[in-house]
């Protein structure tokens, strides 16, 4: 019987592993003109199928704030093409709307906070940043990443109430809550 029990404890521990790791898609996209990798990560989150397509690049021994993402200023979050979100539900974070649909996502980093620009317009380079057609902006908590980040990162984590969209690199990781619209 004991046995029996620890081979389901193992079963039950390998399918939530398996649905973790379902959850979340990583794909290539292509290499970049500059060297940054271009990613489509997909995730699921409350029954929204949620996507960003970004470049990745490496710090490099720069600064974050200073020789690269300045503080302050309108930033692609990411190299080359601008990142992009696909949503197929409506999200919102914080009091900003977000139908289903394609957008373009920039932030303006900051020492304590950043700010998550969510862009109406769509397919073109990360700069310059598209004044005049922001759908909105959200506050992003800063916190100290667990460890260094030397390429740029972008994550949503499943939560109890919705899902937490962050953007890590170097020392610092910036996140904003949302929910699925039911």
């Amino acid at each position: 019987m004991r046995r029996f029990a620890l081979s389901a404890a193992a079963a039950a521990i390998a399918l939530t592993f398996a649905a973790t790791a379902v959850a979340q898609q990583t794909t290539p996209v292509h290499p970049g003109k500059g060297g940054s990798p271009h990613v489509k990560s997909q995730w699921t989150v409350d029954g929204a199928t949620i996507a960003v397509t970004y470049g990745r690049p490496s710090l490099k021994g720069r600064a974050v704030g200073k020789d690269v993402a300045p503080f302050g200023k309108e930033w692609r979050t990411g190299a080359d093409e601008a990142t992009a979100l696909e949503t197929d539900k409506a999200l919102t974070f914080g009091t900003l709307q977000v139908p289903a649909g394609t957008y373009t996502l920039f932030t303006v980093p900051g020492e304590g906070e950043w700010q998550l620009i969510v862009s109406k317009k769509t397919g073109e380079w990360g700069v310059p940043y598209p004044a005049g057609e922001d759908l909105g902006r959200v506050p992003m908590t800063v916190e100290k990443a667990g460890a260094p980040v030397e390429q740029l990162t972008i994550s949503i984590d499943d939560t109890p109430t919705g899902g937490t969209l962050s953007v890590a690199w170097g020392a610092t990781k910036a996140s904003t809550a949302f929910v699925v619209a039911k």
